[in-house]
This record gives C-alpha cells, structure tokens and sequence, in this order.
C-alpha cells in the first residue's frame, strides 16, 4: 500500500484554505458555517474521486464509504474548527483516512472507510455529531441545544439541505482509529514523534444561570445589590480551595464563556451566564466534582440573594481504547520511530469516545509545537505528520493481515 505523503500533505494545505484566517495556519470554521459546509462538499468531491461512496446524515457527520458491504476498518476525525482554531485538530484525522483509503482503494485494499464528524468543537455541545451517532445523545435532545448566539442546532443544521443522505449503520464498520495531535506539551517536549492513547478522560459540561437585580450602577448601594457577576467572581475564587481535596493533578476545570445581562458600563448586571465544564479519568471523580460544584453554587447564590438554575448536563464517560487496535498501533510505531514514541492518556475529548459505545476504537498522537492547540499557533512539523501516517497505514494493513480483500 503505496501512500503518497506529498499528496497527503497538500491535502492538509488545501483543507485549511476553507475559513483560513489569522496569521500562520489559523482557520475558522466553526460547525455548519458556510466555511464548514464548503469543506465538506470539497471533502465529498475527495470521496467521490477514490471511488467511496458518499453518505452524509441529519447531523452532517460526512462517511466515505468501502463501496462494498463487507466489514471495514473506519478512520477519520472531525473537519470544524474552534472560533479560533488551527489548521490540524481534527483535519488531519480526516485527511489521513483520506488519504490511507486512497492507496488501498489502488492497491485493492485492505478495506477502509473514512469519517468527518460534525461538531466535535461543541458549538452546540460535547462532540455532538459523534455523540448523535453513537447514541449517546438523540437527535431531538441535540436539536434543542442553543450555541452561544442562541441558535438552535435544529436551525444551524438546517444549512445541509440536500446534502443529507440518511443515517450510517455503525455495523458496518470492524473498528475506528482516529489520528489527532496531541493537543498537549509531552510529546514536543520529550522529542518523541507519537503516542498511542491508552484511554480517554470524561467530560462534563453545562450552563450556569444566576439571577439577581439589574439597576443603577451609580445609585445603588453596595450592600443592597444582588449583582450576578459578583457571585460569579466569588465562584470561580472558591471553586480551586472547594475541589482541593477531591481532584488529582489531572483533573481540570474551566469556565469559558460568561454573558451578563443587560452588559452595560452603567447597569448592575440582573443576569450572568457562564459555562461550567471539568474533565477527569474517574466516572467517580466527576460526580464529587459535580456535586462540590453544585453545593458553592448554592452556597454562595443563597447568600447573595441571587437565583440559581442550570442547562442540560452534557458529558461523556472517560473510555479505554480497544486494546487490539493500541497493539496494532504500537507495533507499528515501533518500527516507525523505535524508542520514539510512547503510551498517554488523552486528557482532551475526541470522537474515539462516543465511537466506541458502538465499536473498538483507537488514537494516534503526533506532537504539538509548544503544546498549543485551540489556536491560530497550531502547528506539527511537517515531517511528524508523515511519521504518524506511515505508522498508521502500517497499522491498518497489520490489522488486516497485510491481505487485500
């Protein structure tokens, strides 16, 4: 199986060039815009001219199909990017399988179907075009969740059109391995050129409402305001010395976006919105989290006369990869960068995780410069997404026992 790592690499150049933004390699392309949709279709024409079959569902999450009906290997990522983003988390997934399908589809195989996820940045939640298909969340739960403009998905979605096909039968696939950068520092600061996830920490995410009194910012006392901000800042003052004794080093928690209502210089903000996530490798430890959460929360709003109330929780459980994949994986790297490479756990999310509900699933890591992810910064060196290629592909034909179909 001959791939073609130049062509892999201008693929990579020629995807960042829907919703390219910033200086250096930054894009913006952020899940059902308009940037987002071209680069499916650019995606589906790819699909198409390796001879896969294109099949897109309800959500936009876009399959390149093995075109017969015999069990394939399913590789991929996601293609949306985060509000500033760069240009690898998730495409090069993406443009990996794409290009591994590619040479086995010259070569005869071994059979190998490619995935773009839609929404795995959370626009509108927790990786929600996987989490959709692997049953973690309905599509009429998803429909109702509202991205921070208050757009309903069901509105947003609505911009595929007649580029949905209908739904993908999961039991078609033998397993998912999804290649991703590391999104972290370890594998840039060690020299290492890959790392084969052992598991995948959970998640969980959910809107916070606090409600108070909106007046006068000049004319009201200080002790009879209910200022919604102050009870955020006094949250998020207390929240590190309230989780202390629960966390680990691993364990993270941020707030990341806050809207206060009316949002004027002269006005005591009457209501604040903030988003409330944490990440952990204990199912456990994330339910203390929760409740300690939860308990400030209360804590603090009765004090402050301040009303409470709280979004869907969204979230998914921390996972193991399927360990037949991770040996196929290790071999593989190996004898690509012996003495290079290592085990990891992935302390981001990704698609792995609600895949693997429905079958075995598997991650490959290549590094990040400086750590940097979620960024216009982004970036790998060019000659590290060629090792992680090549111990991919190595990978796939090992699980395939190196035979055509």
């Amino acid at each position: 199986m001959q791939i073609n790592t130049q062509r892999f690499l201008s693929d990579l150049h020629t995807l960042r060039q829907f919703g390219a933004a910033g200086s250096g390699k930054g894009v913006q392309r952020r899940a059902y815009t308009e940037a987002d949709i071209a680069a499916r279709d650019w995606l589906s024409d790819q699909m198409r001219a390796i001879g896969l079959r294109v099949e897109m569902d309800a959500m936009g999450n876009l399959f390149g199909l093995w075109p017969d009906d015999a069990l394939s290997l399913l590789l991929g990522s996601h293609s949306d990017t985060q509000p500033e983003g760069g240009w690898l988390d998730g495409a090069l997934g993406v443009i990996a399988g794409l290009e591994i399908a590619r040479a086995a589809r010259e070569r005869g195989g071994p059979r190998v179907s490619v995935v773009s996820f839609q929404d795995e940045e959370g626009r509108f939640g927790v990786t929600t075009g996987s989490a959709v298909w692997s049953g973690t969340l309905t599509q009429s739960q998803a429909d109702l969740v509202t991205d921070s403009d208050g757009t309903t998905l069901a509105t947003a979605r609505a911009a595929l059109g007649a580029r949905v096909t209908g739904p993908v039968d999961p039991s078609r696939f033998s397993g998912y391995i999804e290649m991703h950068i590391e999104q972290g520092p370890w594998l840039d600061q060690s020299g290492e050129k890959a790392g084969v996830v052992s598991a995948i920490v959970g998640i969980r995410d959910m809107v916070v409402t606090l409600t108070g009194a909106q007046n006068h910012a000049g004319t009201t006392p200080m002790h009879l305001r209910r200022d919604t901000f102050q009870g955020l800042a006094e949250f998020a003052a207390r929240l590190p010395e309230a989780l202390a004794p629960i966390v680990t080093p691993a364990s993270v928690w941020t707030i990341g976006h806050v809207a206060l209502h009316p949002g004027a210089h002269s006005v005591i903000p009457g209501e604040c919105r903030f988003s409330m996530q944490w990440r952990d490798g204990s199912i456990e430890r994330l339910a203390e989290m929760e409740s300690t959460i939860r308990n400030l929360l209360s804590e603090i709003t009765a004090k402050r006369g301040l009303g409470l109330s709280y979004g869907p929780k969204l979230g998914l459980d921390p996972v193991d990869m399927a360990p037949h994949l991770r040996a196929a994986l290790e071999a593989a790297a190996d004898e690509e960068c012996p003495g290079a490479w290592r085990t990891m756990p992935s302390g981001a999310l990704h698609d792995a995780t609600g895949v693997s509900r429905l079958m075995p699933a598997a991650m490959l890591f290549t590094p990040s410069i400086g750590g940097i992810s979620h960024d216009f910064a982004e970036d790998t060196a060019e000659p590290d997404l060629e090792t992680g290629l090549r111990i991919l592909a190595k990978a796939v034909l090992k699980l395939a026992g190196n035979d055509a179909p």
